[in-house]
Formats: structure tokens, sequence, C-alpha cells
């Protein structure tokens, strides 16, 4: 996490179109530990945040302009290399933005969640419980 390196990834980030593979896959989890845990041991700390903090903005701006291609005909939406933070940011939109989609394109299509059965039945375990260890 030098400045350096995070001022190569930025502009990495900011010169090309797609995400970067430069990056861990919880990027932004384990900056946001080491700010919590290992402050004092990050030099020029205030840099490194407001860095990460600028790649992360400019991935942003990179998902929502993927996402601006979405139009009635979209089926599927691959993305590559997003972060894990990123992922579970943009999954409920695609989702529900697919479903939208396919309901107005045609709602036959669309299995009715009162209508269908839950796929994973759940099994009940009869066997007596026993006790946790402290």
């Amino acid at each position: 996490m030098s400045v350096d390196k995070l001022t190569q990834v930025l502009e990495a980030e900011r010169n090309s179109q797609e995400m970067s593979e430069q990056l861990p896959f919880h990027y932004v989890e384990i900056s946001r530990l080491l700010f919590d845990h290992a402050h004092d041991d990050i030099p020029d700390a205030y840099m490194v945040r407001s860095l990460i903090e600028d790649i992360r903005d400019v991935r942003f701006h990179k998902v929502e302009t993927d996402l601006e291609a979405f139009n009635g005909r979209t089926i599927a939406v691959k993305i590559k290399n997003l972060s894990a933070m990123e992922v579970n940011i943009v999954r409920p939109f695609i989702g529900r933005a697919l479903q939208a989609f396919y309901k107005h394109d045609s709602p036959e299509l669309i299995p009715d969640p009162e209508r269908v059965p839950d796929r994973r039945p759940q099994v009940v375990q009869n066997a007596p419980r026993r006790q946790l260890r402290r």
C-alpha cells in the first residue's frame, strides 16, 4: 500500500476502459482493516486513504458506465475484475433490472413466486442437539 503503487493503479484505472487486475478481490476490506488496526504503521496514511477512495470512485464510474448499456434485450451481464464490495453493490440492482426487463417484455416467462414451490426443501433433523463447548 505504498503511495507510488497506488498512484500507478489509479492511473491505470483512469487510462483503461476495463477494470484493472492489479487489485485484490477484497482491496476495500483489506484497506479498511489496515486503517482501523494498523493506522500508525502506514506511512502517508492520509494520502493512501485518499488514493484508495479515488480508485474506488473511478471503478464505480466504470461500473455505472457499463450498466448504462442495459436495454430490453439484455439477458446476461458480465463485468470483469470487480471487487467484492462492487459485486455486492451491483448484484441487487442487476437482478431487479433484468427481472423488470423480462416482466415488461414477456410476463409469462417470469415465474410467479407464489405459485412456484421453494426449490430447496428444508430438511428436518430429529436428532438431539448437543451442547456447544465454551
